[in-house]
């Protein structure tokens, strides 16, 4: 195990990024990592980096190098008897953050998993959670893996126990858009990614999401009271997986593509690209 005292990152960034993804993938190669930084560059943005536990120790290193450039997500498996001591480990490491959780054994509100939930809002961590349709890699191997256990609606429980808890549903519960984007609406401490198929499927009508987000400036007895614009439950999120990092090129484009289909203000879109994180994790 990492001793805290040695390999902490201190979170003090005077600088805020215009970008913080929340949703990249760590393939296990430093190479990617190298790659990665140079790609933050020149876009003044920080990434969330998910990290396997046998990657551990040397995305620690690396993220002590690059501390304007990278945050780490510890990546752990809710149903593993050793979930709460790799949080621990995680969480000694520097790590602010869990995720992307995904294919559990009982839905993701199963009172199973509260400690879980319950370690992670001590330590202050956000939790990225995969919500919706899962991919299905190899369609002849027998796998206990269940979208309905994913479902979006299942975080509205979590959010409600655990208020202090930050919580991104990674691909806006697709299909269940508007589901996610109640659930959101009524929870302070619930946000969304929109990345994954869903722009690419709502290209034709990327002002659809007006529908979705509908509550902007919108007064009455059962609305949350809010200045900001609906949109600002967003949060940029790529989903760079298996070292593909023109994957945030395309996933940028489209974020700003329907963003502007939807007349979403520019002061709220610099929010969902990075002040809103930034904030979170500046508290």
């Amino acid at each position: 195990m990492l001793a805290a005292a040695t390999v902490c990152l201190c979170w003090s960034q005077p600088v805020q990024p215009k970008l913080v993804d929340c949703h990249v993938h760590h393939n296990g190669s430093n190479e990617f990592l190298e790659k990665l930084v140079a790609k933050l560059v020149p876009l003044q943005g920080m990434a969330m980096l998910i990290t396997a536990p046998k990657d551990l120790e040397s995305v620690t290193a690396f993220m002590k190098t690059h501390p304007d450039r990278l945050i780490g997500l510890g990546e752990i498996q809710l149903d593993s008897p050793n979930a709460l001591a790799e949080i621990d480990r995680f969480h000694h490491a520097g790590f602010r953050g869990l995720g992307e959780m995904t294919k559990p054994q009982y839905s993701y509100d199963d009172r199973r998993y509260w400690p879980i939930y319950e370690r992670a809002e001590k330590y202050g961590m956000i939790i990225l959670f995969h919500t919706g349709i899962v991919n299905r890699t190899n369609p002849q191997i027998a796998a206990d893996v269940s979208s309905d256990r994913m479902r979006v609606s299942t975080l509205d429980l979590i959010a409600r126990r655990f208020p202090k808890l930050t919580i991104i549903g990674a691909h806006l519960g697709n299909p269940d858009y508007a589901w996610a984007a109640e659930i959101g609406r009524w929870n302070p401490n619930v946000y969304y990614d929109v990345s994954g198929t869903t722009l690419i499927k709502k290209q034709p009508d990327y002002t659809f999401f007006k529908s979705v987000f509908w509550w902007t400036s919108v007064a009455g007895p059962h609305t949350p009271k809010s200045g900001a614009s609906a949109f600002e439950k967003l949060v940029f999120g790529s989903d760079v997986f298996e070292g593909d990092l023109d994957e945030l090129d395309r996933e940028l484009n489209r974020y700003h593509h329907m963003l502007d289909a939807c007349g979403v203000p520019a002061e709220a879109q610099a929010n969902i690209f990075g002040g809103t994180l930034w904030r979170i994790l500046n508290r």
